[in-house]
């Protein structure tokens, strides 16, 4: 399945609902993605393709948790010109994204900068299953949902 053996760390970190502590959910699934920025085209892409899944997820036992460096507020933003149904953790201080070391140095427009790596990891009952890197956005909350029915009926 996956080489990548990381925990989910036990500290809360703010989102579009609230604290939430990863450690300790209570769900069986949990399906963790990183993104860049919120109202970016890709980004976009990708919350609202889990968002219209949200229900599916729910229905299989999964909670699905948005990450980027942006403030809570701007999360709150995005949720809602968006309809977002699914939270959202600011991670301003880059915590949870060096944990899961989604940091990297990217191209942007002929510079290089360091940002998130579009990432996703499933967790079942608290252990990492699946991990995907370099996600494409586009179709991934799909590949996402088919993956974790396969996961469920192994």
């Amino acid at each position: 399945m996956t080489t990548e053996n990381i925990t989910l760390p036990n500290k809360s970190f703010p989102t579009t609902s609230g604290e939430i502590n990863l450690s300790e959910l209570t769900t069986e699934w949990l399906v963790l993605y990183f993104y860049p920025k919120d109202s970016t085209p890709g980004c976009t892409t990708q919350a609202v393709g889990f968002s219209c899944l949200k229900d599916q997820f729910d229905a299989l036992g999964a909670t699905i948790i948005g990450v980027s460096r942006d403030s809570v507020k701007a999360h709150q933003n995005f949720t809602e010109k968006q309809a977002l149904t699914i939270d959202l953790i600011s991670d301003k201080e880059e915590e949870l994204c060096k944990h899961f070391d989604v940091i990297k140095e990217k191209n942007m427009y002929g510079k290089k900068v360091m940002g998130i790596e579009r990432s996703t990891f499933i967790y079942r009952n608290g252990k990492l299953v699946k991990s995907y890197r370099k996600v494409k956005a586009a179709g991934h909350a799909e590949q996402v949902l088919e993956d974790l029915k396969t996961l469920q009926n192994a």
